[in-house]
């Protein structure tokens, strides 16, 4: 039996979140986090030498996750500001760069309402780069401008 080829699985992977996405298509639904408003910013603690006890350990992110209290004001303010009207918990005040990829955890600027269900399917694409970072076959930063240009271009 052969061994699969780490580039087919990332090219696999990529085609999986481009199905996932609308194959480049985008929902009228679909709320892109503005480049702007929401650039993405780091958690300075995370780095390539610190992940071994910070993103790659088990239970970490909840060390450092935000109350709901904290989150849930920011969102009913970034929703206004993004122009969304709908109801709240039709949204996920999401992390750009995810706390499992070392995104700060309060910063307003890494965090914006990502709408259901596609909160839901970003947040699956968020573990499988963790666990990328953590084996060893994609780095930190990589992984961090891949998410950033995920939720840049598609939600």
């Amino acid at each position: 039996m052969r061994t699969i080829d780490a580039a087919v699985l990332v090219a696999a992977s990529a085609l999986v979140g481009y199905a996932l996405v609308g194959c480049g298509r985008r929902s009228s639904s679909a709320v892109l986090a503005s480049p702007t408003r929401t650039p993405g910013v780091l958690n300075a603690e995370v780095t390539q030498s610190t992940i071994v006890s910070t993103i790659c350990k088990h239970g970490w992110t909840g060390t450092v996750r935000p109350s709901t209290s904290y989150t849930s004001a920011l969102k009913a303010r970034q929703m206004a500001e993004y122009g969304e009207a709908g109801p709240p918990t039709g949204y996920q005040e999401d992390h750009l760069i995810s706390l499992e990829l070392g995104g700060d955890p309060t910063d307003p600027r890494n965090l914006w309402p990502e709408p259901y269900p596609r909160a839901s399917q970003v947040d699956r694409i968020e573990n499988e780069l963790n666990a990328r970072v953590c084996s060893g076959a994609l780095s930190l930063a990589d992984a961090q401008r891949r998410e950033s240009a995920l939720k840049h271009d598609y939600g």
